[in-house]
């Protein structure tokens, strides 16, 4: 398994915006593609969104409850993935988790939102807190 590691989880109020940060010493970010997850208390994780290896066909996916509120996207110098999310709510607390697939056959991110059974390598999580 390759070691994930995200950051910038915090506390906001309702509206607020946090931008998370998923990087990795072990492999180049654009090699894989990375989603990105998230799994509120009492709750099954789920996919929030993926973006596509470079040179894969895949388009970045988002779940429709974040759609156009959340912007996926990849810093090659930095070897970071991004997930920018705006118009937080309440209901977007949970801690979030980026996670790759390095097996072939490579995943490729297309129209559904990334699932968890298809993920093999995943970072700790870092926590949304979102209030009212």
């Amino acid at each position: 398994q390759l070691r994930l590691v995200e950051s910038g989880g915090d506390s906001v109020q309702s509206w607020g915006s946090l931008r998370l940060s998923c990087t990795t010493s072990e492999f180049a970010v654009n090699y894989y593609a990375i989603g990105w997850f998230r799994q509120a208390p009492g709750r099954e994780r789920e996919g929030v969104s993926c973006i596509d290896r470079v040179g894969g066909e895949g388009i970045p996916v988002y779940a429709d409850s974040v759609k156009d509120r959340f912007t996926i996207s990849r810093d090659i110098a930095e070897n970071t993935i991004y997930l920018q999310m705006d118009g937080l709510k309440p209901e977007d607390t949970a801690v979030y988790y980026c996670a790759t697939r390095s097996a072939w056959p490579h995943y490729k991110c297309s129209g559904d939102p990334p699932q968890v059974r298809d993920f093999t390598s995943w970072g700790r999580g870092t926590q949304v807190t979102v209030s009212s």
